[in-house]
């Protein structure tokens, strides 16, 4: 098989996409990382207990306080560093595992009126894919020079 990239039909775009290609993964990123922030912010702000109480006991998951510590910092710090592009594949790896969670949660309904499990199993490739490439070229990882 050629590792070629397939040509363009419109050639004269070559340097608008050369240009803007080591942009798109800064893109994805930020859009998955800040996804996360509302979703961890209200629980920050209930507490841990609350948090606790509303999203894991009531569904028998346990031990319910630790988890809603990592669920409040995977979903606030970890957004956040995600978005930054900080301690990437850690940070994405973790939603990655919390949304595998939700998902399974959420089987076996599918759609999303009925409260399935399509959008976190969407989420949690995003993060899958974040985690496997890492921060990418526009990230704080790059500028340290160092990830995991």
């Amino acid at each position: 098989m050629d590792n070629a990239p397939p040509r363009l039909l419109i050639p004269q775009l070559k340097p608008f996409y050369t240009l803007v290609e080591p942009w798109s993964w800064l893109l994805i990123r930020l859009t998955a990382g800040l996804m996360l922030v509302p979703h961890g912010w209200p629980k920050l702000m209930m507490g841990v207990g609350a948090t606790a109480n509303m999203a894991l006991v009531k569904r028998g998951i346990a031990p319910a306080e630790p988890l809603a510590i990592a669920l409040i910092a995977i979903e606030t710090l970890g957004g956040l560093c995600i978005a930054l592009g900080l301690f990437t594949r850690f940070w994405a790896a973790a939603a990655t595992i919390e949304m595998s969670v939700i998902v399974y949660h959420h089987l076996p309904k599918f759609g999303w009126i009925d409260r399935g499990y399509e959008y976190p199993l969407m989420w949690g490739l995003v993060m899958f894919a974040v985690a496997l490439r890492g921060g990418g070229p526009c990230s704080l990882d790059r500028v340290l020079g160092r990830e995991l």
